[in-house]
């Protein structure tokens, strides 16, 4: 599930599989409203981290529980990769993914939050996207996680490019669906 955040954790986009997973409208979910979805206890991890990654610009990993309007709650992992335009590379926010996390009985899951690279979790098959330009983002997102392991940082700037754009073309699609509704 592809999500967009601005610098200051503000949600541009996020994937229709965010209602059926919450159900939380995608247009309630937009800016903060969100975070009414995350449990209370890990509400203050998630806006911590989402803080200290726009601080450093840098990727950032998170593990919490999310709230369903039918009262369950469901692990989720989740990340971004900061994305910048220009000019001079100004900091936008992040394009990342989430997907539902499958419990552990033998090792029970915690909320935790880090600063760092973002290596995103196999798909759920409940925050699998059916939209196009999102499973784009996501396979670029897995890429980028995959070069850094792979000792080709040379395609970076071009990979980074790209989450650019397709960032960009994601923030089109939820401001023409805005102007619809």
């Amino acid at each position: 599930m592809i999500f967009a955040i601005d610098p200051i954790g503000s949600l541009s986009h996020i994937s229709q599989e965010w209602t059926k997973l919450t159900g939380q409208t995608v247009a309630a979910a937009l800016d903060q409203g969100w975070l009414s979805c995350v449990h209370d206890q890990d509400r203050p991890v998630v806006k911590d981290v989402l803080t200290r990654a726009a601080e450093r610009t840098s990727e950032f990993s998170v593990r919490f529980r999310l709230c369903s309007t039918d009262g369950s709650r469901r692990w989720i992992g989740a990340g971004g990769v900061p994305s910048f335009g220009p000019p001079d590379r100004t900091f936008l926010g992040y394009l990342g993914s989430m997907t539902e996390l499958v419990p552990d009985p033998a090792n029970a899951l915690q909320t935790y939050g880090q600063i760092g690279r973002f290596i995103p979790p196999p798909a759920h098959p409940a925050t699998i996207t059916n939209d196009h330009l999102e499973s784009i983002a996501d396979h670029l997102l897995i890429a980028n996680a995959m070069i850094e392991d792979d000792g080709a940082k040379a395609a970076l700037p071009g990979l980074r490019q790209a989450l650019y754009e397709v960032g960009r073309a994601l923030a089109r699609k939820v401001d023409a669906e805005r102007t619809l509704n």
